[in-house]
């Protein structure tokens, strides 16, 4: 797949970095003029539909898991991404995956499943190590050229934030450093936090055990990434991995009120400032947890749920944010009022403020006109799209893209795979994909600067053996029904099904049968699930609806 197109590279040169940007019409960016390419910041949400975010014109969103709503009261209000969706642009139609890890595998590999093999949460394909033991397929090794490594050969500094639900070793994904919440569960636990679920045999029973008050809770191991949070550094102080606090600074100011989300700001800021410094341009991959339902720590009554986040306030001109107090343990605290109540809109409110965060860094450091920030998500909101493959609920998600200079501003009626991604860095960064490297992402760059009208036919989403894809008119959907996308229903969902070809129009009939012809090629779970060359017997597993 080659990447190079000089007609819209030449735009982003005069636009971005004058002429010497232009050095790329002629082979490629010479790296002694690194800084002058743009920066890239890539936020990926978690758990977010797009139908979250007020930009996208809703008319019903998530009140609680499970739970639509028409209430004002809790929808989201994200003042900040509102104006870099209409200073920027927000794309209609962007599809990831149905669930976490096959859209990281997208969004990193630029990949679908027939190649990295990492097909649902309950299935990522499997190989053999060294010593033969089975283990999980890692992605650099079915994908060796990803998002990180694309940064990197282009001269970029790479970070990267958050959640990472990657098998293997973290280090071989392309980022300089990384500040990761929480640390992997099969890492050596954490010393500074008892914020944990931990499986334990009581009695001969298998219990999920709540570390921090002794007892057990229906829910799954985990450790708090929001409050009081598990944080694992990586290439920090010249060591490959160390639990933070790692500061007599840091361990003295951690505490309840340690959020994971500011820790992990913190930790990006720095390491832009630094880059900045020295010149060189930075590529930031911040998989926020924010988004994620979790257990409720401050509030164990909630259990599982969208836990609240601190009070921030807008006030038309800026935010402000209250410090949380949160006294207490052993399961009973007291927040002092400093702590939102539940429910997914705080999570989506403290993303805008985290990017407007984001945006005063930017221009603080003067190099706002040379960022190009990207908001996305990974998948549906739990409870009403996460894992579902009925209609476009589990794939549906935000796009929000603000660069300086593109063409195109405001709503883009347009199909986005999250796959895109890679391609698009690539354009960005000046390196060329080799034409025998498999890529099913195609780069927005020609689309975002010049007069381009339409990015890609169709777009595609995928879970186990269930495919999605759809075009300008139909959609099938992972339980093999097909639906009439033609027009927008007001909760975004809502399409009329097609049950009756006789009826439909020829334009609709004949881009069916242009998708079928599609489908073909990346519908191999029931053949070839697993690493190229593993015989392995059939993985025993859940279904799931």
């Amino acid at each position: 797949m080659h990447l190079r197109r000089p007609t819209y590279l030449t735009a982003i040169a005069l636009t971005l970095a004058g002429l010497l940007f232009v050095s790329l019409l002629f082979g490629g960016i010479d790296r002694a003029n690194a800084a002058q390419r743009p920066n890239i910041i890539l936020v990926f949400a978690d758990d977010i539909s797009a139908r979250e975010l007020p930009v996208y014109g809703s008319s019903t969103w998530t009140k609680d898991r499970g739970d639509d709503s028409s209430d004002l009261s809790v929808r989201a209000k994200t003042p900040v991404l509102n104006q870099m969706a209409q200073e920027g642009c927000w794309v209609k139609t962007a599809w990831a995956s149905v669930v976490c890890s096959p859209s990281r595998a997208m969004m990193m590999t630029g990949r679908y499943a027939h190649l990295h093999k990492w097909w649902n949460n309950s299935y990522k394909g499997r190989s053999r190590d060294q010593n033969g033991n089975v283990t999980t397929w890692p992605l650099y090794e079915s994908s060796p050229l990803q998002i990180g490594h694309v940064a990197q050969q282009g001269g970029y500094a790479t970070y990267w934030a958050g959640k990472t639900q990657m098998a293997g070793d973290l280090r071989r994904f392309g980022f300089d450093q990384g500040c990761f919440t929480p640390g992997n569960l099969a890492d050596q636990d954490n010393p500074f936090a008892d914020f944990k679920m931990v499986s334990k045999k009581v009695d001969g029973q298998k219990l999920v055990i709540n570390e921090d008050t002794g007892k057990p809770f229906d829910t799954y191991p985990q450790h708090s990434w929001y409050f009081y949070p598990h944080v694992r550094l990586m290439h920090h102080d010249d060591k490959d991995f160390q639990w933070w606090p790692n500061t007599p600074k840091s361990i003295d100011s951690f505490g309840l009120g340690t959020y994971g989300p500011d820790v992990e700001l913190d930790f990006i800021f720095d390491f832009m400032d630094r880059q900045h410094e020295n010149g060189k341009p930075f590529f930031v991959y911040h998989t926020t947890h924010l988004g994620h339902a979790a257990f409720d720590w401050l509030n164990t009554e909630n259990g599982q749920c969208f836990p609240g986040t601190p009070i921030i306030h807008w006030d038309g001109a800026g935010y402000t944010r209250t410090e949380p107090n949160i006294s207490g343990d052993n399961g009973d605290y007291d927040p002092h009022g400093t702590v939102t109540d539940t429910g997914i809109h705080h999570h989506i409110n403290y993303l805008d403020y985290q990017m407007w965060l984001y945006r005063n860094k930017l221009k603080a450091m003067g190099i706002e006109d040379n960022t190009v920030v990207i908001f996305c998500a990974d998948n549906g909101t739990a409870g009403y799209g996460k894992n579902s493959h009925e209609k476009q609920k589990g794939v549906h998600v935000p796009l929000i893209i603000y660069a300086p200079g593109m063409t195109k501003h405001g709503e883009q009626d347009v199909l986005v795979n999250m796959s895109d991604m890679l391609p698009t860095i690539a354009d960005l960064v000046g390196v060329e994909i080799p034409e025998d490297y498999a890529c099913n992402g195609e780069s927005l760059v020609p689309f975002l600067y010049t007069d381009k009208v339409k990015h890609r036919d169709w777009i595609y989403g995928y879970s186990r053996e269930r495919q999605l894809i759809r075009g300008d008119l139909v959609m099938k959907d992972g339980n093999d029904r097909w639906w009439d996308v033609s027009e927008e229903p007001a909760n975004l969902i809502s399409y009329p099904e097609i049950t009756n070809w006789d009826e439909a129009s020829e334009q609709h009939q004949a881009e069916r049968d242009r998708l079928n012809e599609i489908l073909p090629r990346f519908d191999l779970f029931d053949t070839e699930p697993d690493a190229p060359g593993v015989d392995l017997p059939p993985k025993k597993m859940k279904k799931k609806g």
